[in-house]
């Protein structure tokens, strides 16, 4: 079985030094090409140009955050099948439960 090429990684989060860390982080492979944004509606209008293979998306966020996020991506058919991590502190598993139902993996 062949397995999907993971190249282009978007990563949302509002935190420019986090943003900063995660990218230097994930581009150490040399094997990733990683996007960063800093909010949920920049990013959607970058996953519209760029597709990603995964977007890692931050959960709190201002103005639209990261749950918010992923239900517009979900109701838009270019960017439904996207899969989309939260990266996040809130780690309790009503919590990650409620990621998961929403459509995160």
């Amino acid at each position: 079985m062949e397995r999907a090429l993971l190249q282009n990684v978007l990563y949302v989060d509002d935190e420019p030094h986090i943003r900063e860390i995660v990218e230097m982080a994930l581009s150490l492979s040399g094997d990733l090409s990683v996007r960063t944004c800093d909010s949920g509606g920049r990013a959607f209008a970058l996953m519209r140009e760029q597709r990603p293979d995964l977007v890692l998306l931050d959960v709190m966020m201002p103005d639209m955050d990261g749950p918010a996020t992923l239900a517009r991506m979900r109701s838009d058919a270019a960017l439904a099948s996207i899969p989309v991590v939260f990266m996040t502190a809130k780690a309790m598993p009503h919590e990650v439960s409620g990621f998961l139902q929403i459509g995160a993996i």
